[in-house]
């Protein structure tokens, strides 16, 4: 399959907003059927397809697979956002884009054609973006919340989050389903499914986060991918577009 992947990490100043720089290239002359995984990431993607009209849209989060088709000589640039980056980046709710994703014109998100020649070129632009927006009064219980989630990967108790923000679950619950669609819960263990990514394409089929048991494992698998974590790592056809990417990434970095 002639699919580019490659990815970057953020700088440090912006990891609290930015989870990874993309590009994605489809050479192989066809389209490409995929399926995207819930990850717990909010995507803002910039995208040419058989043309030189670059669109922008934004994916909020998904809780279910997706299936997806990648144009033939289609070129994609994206920046996978953490979730504080909904407030106070876009400044806008994304619950009405649960599971799906729409068009966006804002023209924050300038890009010039050479900012889409490379993924090196876009994440410099994207950063000089992300900096470029005042941030004010940044509210600190949000910011150690999502510290901690990312931090535990999800593996976190809600009432043990509630105690070290001191911040109640039904406001921090109320604060998720207003914002992204989804409760906290939820939210944590779409974010611990995504996180088994690495360790399932490499083969280890039993659970390195905080699952109960091995049937709560391949439950939790089976509930957001549709398939067992066997079939996840074997990726028959190159179906998951995200162990194909992790995949790639560990080729790379190895």
């Amino acid at each position: 399959m002639s699919l580019i992947i490659q990815s970057a990490l953020p700088d440090s100043l912006i990891s609290h907003f930015v989870h990874s720089f993309w590009m994605l290239e489809n050479k192989n002359g066809k389209d490409i059927p995929s399926t995207i995984l819930p990850n717990g990431m909010v995507d803002l993607a910039v995208m040419k397809m058989n043309s030189d009209v670059w669109q922008k849209s934004i994916r909020g989060l998904d809780t279910i697979p997706s299936q997806v088709m990648i144009p033939a000589n289609a070129k994609m640039f994206s920046i996978g956002f953490k979730l504080l980056a909904v407030e106070y980046l876009f400044g806008d709710s994304i619950k009405d884009v649960l599971n799906g994703g729409k068009n966006i014109s804002d023209e924050i998100w300038q890009f010039e054609e050479s900012d889409l020649g490379s993924l090196e070129n876009f994440s410099r632009k994207s950063t000089q973006i992300i900096k470029g927006i005042l941030i004010d009064n940044m509210d600190s219980r949000k910011k150690k919340l999502f510290e901690l989630i990312y931090a535990s990967e999800g593996s976190v108790m809600v009432k043990e989050l509630s105690e070290n923000v001191f911040w109640s679950s039904r406001q921090i619950n109320r604060y998720f389903n207003q914002q992204f669609g989804i409760s906290l819960k939820a939210y944590c263990n779409i974010l611990r499914f995504g996180s088994s990514f690495k360790t399932i394409s490499e083969g280890n089929l039993f659970p390195e986060q905080n699952f109960t048991d091995q049937n709560h494992f391949i439950k939790e698998i089976k509930k957001y991918s549709g398939v067992t974590p066997k079939e996840l790592s074997k990726n028959t056809g190159n179906r998951f577009m995200d162990i194909v990417a992790i995949k790639k990434s560990n080729s790379k970095n190895g």
